[in-house]
Formats: C-alpha cells, structure tokens, sequence
C-alpha cells in the first residue's frame, strides 16, 4: 500500500521538516506501506519553499508544489490532488497540531468502505476565535450542503482512491473539497484523534479568511441563500400588504388619525434594507457564474520538484 499525505504550507519553514521527520517514521512502523509526501507552498513569505526544496533532495519520495501565487488553503490541497498516486490520501496541516502518529486510525477507516474519514478532535488545542468560528463553518456544511449531524469535518482528513479520482474531475475556480464530496458520496465518517499544541508561531487563518470561507460554504454548492431571499421577500411583501390595509381601515374609520411618518420611513428603510440584502445575495451568484465561464484557475504551478522521479517509484512498486 502506497499513503499520499499532502500538506499545504504557509510561513511553516520552522516546522515542517519536523512533521516530514515523523510522517517518515510513522509509515516506517508498518509493513508493506510506503509513502509519497506532497509540499503545496502557497507563495510563503518566508523560506518555506527553500525547506521543501531541501525535503526534496533527501527524499525523491518528496513532491514539491510551488503555486505561482497566495491561493488559500483549498486550492493548495486542489494542487496536491493532481500529484497523488496512493492507495490512500491523507491531508493534513504544516504545523504540527495534527500527530502523524494517528493517520493510521484515518487510513484502516477508510479500508472499512468509506470515501471520506475526518479526524475528530475531543479538545482543540485553538484559540476561542478560531473554535467559534470552525463550529460556524460547520452549522453552514450542515445547512447548505447536507453534511450529517454528528459528523465533524477538520483539515485532517484521508480520502478514498475513489475520493480523489472524483475531486480530479471538480474544476470549480472556488474549491472546496469537504463541500464538492459531500454531493458525491455519503460515505463519510470521523475517527477520534489528539490534536496538539502547535509547534510554533500562530494561526495564518483572519477573520477575512473565514469570512470568504463562509461565502463559499453558502454559495458554491447550494441555491438555500436564494430560497431564504426569497422567503424573506414574500414575507415582507405580505407584511406590507397587511399593514396597508390595516392603515386604510384605520384612516377610513377615524379620519382625524395622524398619519405615522416616522414609522413610514422606518418600514421603509427596513424594506429598502432587506431587498439589497437580496440583490446582494443574487449579485455573489451571478459574479460567481462569470468568473466560472471565464475559466478561471483554481491554481497555477510555478515549480515542481520530484515529480518524474516520485512518478517512476511508484510505477515500479
């Protein structure tokens, strides 16, 4: 059995020979398993890249990606899609918070049948931020995406042969691959795993980020945002039908009753409020159909190291 385990990387030059050092020795302890480690760095500013280069040359089983700009952390796993060769897949982060020393749980999980398996974390070793906002993006997979109750998505994840060969055909320029998998098989499942402290430095996730990440979890895969206008729209519209007629009745009974100017334009700016809320909504979907036909790139590759040789091993194997 061959395991892919790819890694997206950002600012992670001070820990990433160290978590390749224990993926190494972890797939080492088990018999008739060998690896094939992927390098995504997604335009590091720092020397992340001079560290892959150097992982490369130890190690011809190493791929090195090097994205020709900052795509974010989906389209530096897209990348990594198109370098596996494994049995398996497993994804996991440069930092150290996810232990090599469990993506074997990951791994028999998905010899048991299924095409997606998400490491579940009893405690998080994050800040407040970033658990709030995790346990949001999960609320809205939930609603947008029918991801089952119960199940926990994480960025340490294994995927099935099959998993990867579908996500191979996914060409949308706005991925999201727990997402994308979700329309694709039901097949999932969560395994529980430790997850560390990091080894240093902090989170590269901002509250801009999440907040695209957010976006695409509502619009990439999901007309609900659309129905929710539209709801709200009827609502709207009925409440005003009701309180015009309420207001008629009212003029038409007590004819000396002033009339609520104050309230008028409160309802007014209300409404005016809401329906650009909506063209807002409809704008992101049709900016999105445009950016789609104009075939824009989930990523560009500037550099890849090992991939010939890496492609040759496993041939051979």
């Amino acid at each position: 059995m061959i395991i892919s385990i790819a890694i997206p990387c950002y600012n992670s030059s001070k820990t990433l020979r160290q978590v390749v050092n224990e993926i190494k020795s972890v797939i080492q302890t088990r018999e008739n398993t060998d690896y094939q480690i992927i390098l995504v760095n997604d335009t590091s500013p720092d020397n992340t890249f001079e560290v892959i280069t150097q992982l490369c040359s130890e190690d011809n089983k190493i791929i090195g990606v090097d994205l020709s700009k900052n795509y974010g952390q989906a389209s530096a796993q897209m990348a990594a899609i198109g370098y596996i060769k494994g049995d398996v897949a497993v994804f996991m982060d440069d930092d150290g918070q996810h232990p090599p020393a469990e993506l074997f749980k990951l791994v028999d999980k998905i010899s048991d049948g299924f095409d997606m398996v998400y490491a579940q974390f009893s405690s998080k070793k994050h800040s407040l931020f970033k658990r709030a906002t995790s346990r949001i993006n999960s609320k809205i997979l939930e609603f947008t995406n029918r991801k089952p109750k119960g199940i926990q998505l994480s960025s340490y994840f294994a995927l099935s042969k099959f998993a990867v060969q579908a996500l191979k055909n996914y060409k949308s320029p706005f991925p999201s691959l727990g997402g994308y998998l979700l329309q694709v098989t039901g097949r999932i499942a969560n395994v529980q795993v430790e997850h560390r402290a990091r080894i240093c430095g902090r989170s590269n996730y901002s509250f801009k980020k999440l907040l695209k990440l957010w976006l695409q979890g509502f619009t990439n895969f999901s007309i609900a945002p659309l129905r929710f206008a539209s709801i709200v729209g009827s609502l709207c519209a009925a409440v005003g039908i009701i309180a015009g007629i309420v207001l008629v009745v009212r003029k038409l009974i007590f004819p000396n009753i002033a009339v609520g100017y104050t309230s008028i334009v409160s309802v007014l700016l209300f409404i005016g409020g809401l329906i650009m809320l909506m063209l807002g909504i409809l704008g992101e979907y049709l900016g999105r159909i445009y950016i789609l036909l104009s075939n824009m790139p989930q990523y560009e590759v500037r550099n890849a190291l090992n991939y010939t040789e890496m492609n040759e091993d496993i041939d051979e194997s």
